[in-house]
């Protein structure tokens, strides 16, 4: 009867801990938060200690409520990194309620309607040989293209951001992360 309990037992341990670590390597990692497939948009990039000014931009432009629905949204997320890269005082500028408009057609030129994966951007980009056009929720396309291996955004203005992070699913798309804050014209 011992060596019953004490199986069961040891099975149930084993089984535990075998769940953790699948549940570990199923939620991807972003600057080391897991990234729920379960939550939004909103919610993985609050956990994000790697995207706060992008949430704080995101708040400040009233748009919480939209990339909190049900989507689908494929979002470019620029790290705190990529908005460290900007001019001195500019997300400080933009966050300001006299800038709400600048700051969501900034915001929304990161966003594609749709889940759209990394394997869905490397087709595009084959069918369209070499270069794939991304129709944004603000309106103005980015140009898709592989370089060295990585998916590459070039925005209206020439700028190119790398996608360093790719496919992390959301309930209600997909991110992936950016290093440059891209710019519409």
């Amino acid at each position: 009867m011992k060596k019953t309990i004490l199986a069961t037992i040891a099975a149930a341990a084993l089984a535990i801990t075998s769940f953790s670590a699948y549940a570990q390597m199923k939620d991807p990692m972003v600057g080391g938060a897991a990234m729920y497939p379960t939550k939004t948009i909103v919610e993985n990039a609050m956990n994000s200690p790697v995207h706060t000014t992008l949430v704080a931009a995101v708040k400040a432009a009233g748009l919480v409520d939209t990339l909190s629905g049900p989507g689908p949204f494929t979002v470019f997320a620029p790290t705190n990194e990529a908005f460290d890269k900007l001019p001195a005082g500019t997300v400080d500028n933009l966050v300001k309620p006299e800038n709400k408009a600048e700051l969501t057609k900034i915001l929304t030129y990161h966003v594609v309607p749709g889940r759209v994966s990394s394997k869905d951007l490397m087709k595009m980009i084959k069918k369209g040989h070499g270069k794939a056009m991304l129709k944004t929720v603000q309106g103005e396309d980015l140009t898709a293209t592989m370089s060295g291996g990585h998916i590459m955004l070039t925005d209206a203005k020439g700028g190119m951001a790398t996608v360093t992070t790719a496919d992390v699913f959301q309930s209600n798309g997909v991110i992936h992360v950016i290093d440059t804050v891209l710019m519409p014209s």
